[in-house]
């Protein structure tokens, strides 16, 4: 979008609704509406379940998703003066998702994803980064059956000469403006997906594609779009945002806001992040407005995970002098979110209620039993059971793999982190945001709520010191705690998913909250604070020089953000699912007593002269407070939580960490 376009924005903020239906301005200018909506990050979710907990969701799955989008559409005066749009990450990440790619597809078969889909009609799809798990033959066939356009620009070929994907598509629509005249009006989508999937999927994809950096294949190709006729581009990128400075060679994982600097770039639909935009959650990031919804004044958004939300971005246009192309000259951008109180759609219910069923008897297998509950409610404030199950069978795994074999003698350790606790954005008053599994017989359902990635198991060779600063960047979960009487909440959720905070099992430490984070949440080094103290193995400081293995997964181990990671530390790749490893070890050990060995804790915190006051918090009901309350008794007082308001929907509790 010219700087002009963008004053334009700016002069326009008085001239009325959107959505009006009034006619042109004063000059008869002729004046389109349109109306753009994206869902992304649905993980396969689509219907409005919990396989986990055997219940019914509302606040999220595709076919409530829908009714968002049939109201919208129904909302506007002119339903074809629209465009729906996904952006990826849809056919992994659920046990829906699980038993397709278990079950195979033939030719014919039709993905559930699309058999909701393609009766939503849906204008074209973006590849994300989890559309790679499976293999690209799975993913081939998966999407063979959309009934609409997919895209993606900074896939291509392994020598980096042929796009993999089509890069973008055009798509001419008949929309009439505010008077009821028609128009041809042709729209640009491009697509985008982060470059690390060479790293995350490098089994599936190593050989067969690479990536280039997203703003620098959107510089080129955005001209081509405007070339060929497209009157407005939308960017469609799988990426979240970074404002950190541009560089081609970063490859940003996240680039959203440097495609906003792209000339020619008329909106932003993006995800990745499982946020949404606009909303507060970016209050502190530069250049955005988010009454208005824009990304340097490019209208932007996007709409959380799941189905939970309904991206929505208002375009006006106005037909320029030459009678020809079309000019932005106001937005209004939404995150719609679902109705709790709604009802699904119950046509999309029943076309895919025999995928439902078959998923519900896939989840129901029994591979074993736990004599203990295994709840996740407190596992980013203390050594958890729900994350020691998993290290365990890694370590066991690693450990079997590596007899005879010249890594032999290396000690084992095992890195595993919380993926279920609280939500992105710090809520905590879902029993279905935390790991919930009850004692008894556990099934196909437990250990995909216990493991919730389909990643595979990897081993890396690391130092002590690479040891030492990879459990510093985990400790960036957390805020600084200063000397004031000022409530302080401990764990920093939107700075630092959880999914990145590795608990190290193998080695004793302490984490030290009063010191500043080393690192931001992409292991990117802010500071010289030290929070990681006492760190020991077999009872003695940790050597530098001295080697280790750590068990981890596919993910971590070719991600190179945490120090001791990337290829060059790879030296196992196994053929196993950490989900499935998890899984053999119950059966092999079953019955299990899932105990958490208490290797790390928080450091006491010494001289400070206020009283402090450290909360964190759990679902408000009688499982996570009573399990808070077992917490505290059987700690011998090395954990001490205090309840301090259960009024809400979030139990919130003191952490005493003064002697």
């Amino acid at each position: 979008m010219s700087t002009s376009l963008r004053s334009l924005l700016v002069l326009s903020l008085a001239s009325g609704a959107l959505l009006s239906g009034c006619g042109g301005d004063d000059n008869n200018t002729p004046r389109v509406d349109l109306r753009l909506m994206e869902t992304t990050d649905i993980h396969a979710n689509v219907m409005d379940y919990n396989y986990y907990s055997d219940s019914v969701d509302n606040g999220h799955g595709l076919v409530r998703t829908a009714m968002l989008v049939k109201q919208a559409r129904e909302e506007i005066t002119y339903p074809g003066n629209s465009a729906l749009v996904d952006n990826g990450d849809l056919i992994q990440g659920s046990p829906m998702g699980d038993w397709r790619q278990a079950q195979g597809l033939t030719s014919g078969e039709v993905h559930p994803v699309y058999k909701v889909m393609n009766e939503m009609a849906y204008d074209v799809g973006n590849y994300g980064n989890h559309e790679f798990n499976y293999g690209l033959d799975f993913l081939a066939e998966s999407v063979n059956d959309a009934a609409f356009p997919y895209i993606s620009a900074n896939v291509f070929s392994a020598d980096g000469s042929t796009p993999y994907f089509d890069q973008y598509t055009l798509i001419t629509k008949t929309v009439y403006d505010r008077d009821g005249n028609p128009h041809k009006l042709t729209l640009g989508f491009i697509g985008f997906l982060p470059p690390q999937i060479m790293q995350w999927d490098k089994k599936n994809l190593e050989g067969k594609v690479s990536t280039k950096d997203i703003k620098a294949v959107a510089e080129l190709l955005v001209p081509q779009m405007k070339a060929e006729g497209a009157d407005i581009i939308v960017a469609i990128p799988h990426s979240g945002i970074n404002t950190t400075a541009y560089s081609e060679n970063a490859k940003a994982e996240n680039s959203s806001w440097y495609l906003a600097d792209v000339e020619g770039i008329d909106a932003i639909m993006f995800g990745h992040s499982h946020l949404t935009f606009p909303s507060i959650d970016f209050a502190k990031t530069s250049n955005v407005d988010l009454e208005k919804g824009t990304i340097k004044g490019v209208p932007s958004v996007m709409p959380g995970y799941w189905g939970s939300h309904l991206g929505i971005i208002d375009l006006t246009l106005a037909l320029n002098e030459d009678d020809e192309s079309w000019a932005v000259v106001d937005s209004k951008v939404e995150a719609r979110a679902l109705n709790p109180e709604s009802e699904a759609d119950a046509a999309l219910t029943a076309l895919v209620k025999p995928d439902h069923d078959a998923t519900l008897e896939y989840m129901d297998q029994v591979i074993g039993e736990s004599t203990d509950d295994i709840f996740s409610f407190l596992a980013v404030v203390k050594d958890d059971p729900s994350i020691q199950i998993v290290s365990d069978a890694q370590k066991a795994y690693v450990e079997d793999a590596i007899v005879g074999t010249e890594l032999d003698g290396l000690p084992v350790l095992s890195a595993a982190a919380p993926f279920k606790a609280c939500d992105r954005k710090g809520v905590c008053a879902e029993e279905s945001s935390f790991t919930v599994v009850p004692a008894g017989e556990l099934k196909v359902k437990n250990i995909a709520d216990l493991y919730l990635y389909n990643n595979r198991l990897m081993a890396v060779k690391v130092t002590g010191a690479e040891l030492e600063q990879w459990l510093e960047c985990s400790a960036s979960q957390f805020f600084q705690i200063t000397d004031t009487a000022d409530r302080q909440e401990l764990v920093d959720f939107t700075g630092f998913p959880t999914y990145n905070f590795d608990v190290i099992d193998g080695v004793t430490y302490q984490i030290d909250v009063t010191e500043p984070a080393r690192y931001n949440g992409d292991c990117v080094k802010v500071s010289d604070g030290t929070r990681i103290v006492d760190l020991q193995f077999e009872g003695t400081a940790i050597d530098p020089d001295q080697t280790f293995l750590i068990a981890s997964n596919d993910y971590r181990a070719h991600g190179g953000k945490f120090a001791g990671t990337g290829g060059d530390h790879v030296v196992i790749e196994s053929p196993d699912e950490n989900r499935q490893v998890v899984g053999n070890y119950i059966q092999a050990n079953s019955p299990v007593t899932p105990t958490a060995d208490n290797n790390w804790s928080f450091a006491p915190i010494l001289g400070y002269t206020s009283n402090l006051e450290i909360v964190f918090r759990v679902p408000n009901t009688n499982r996570a407070k009573n399990f808070v309350a077992d917490a505290v008794a059987g700690a011998g007082g090395s954990f001490l939580a205090t309840l301090l308001d259960d009024s809400g929907n979030e139990a919130i509790y003191e952490l005493n960490l003064q002697p």
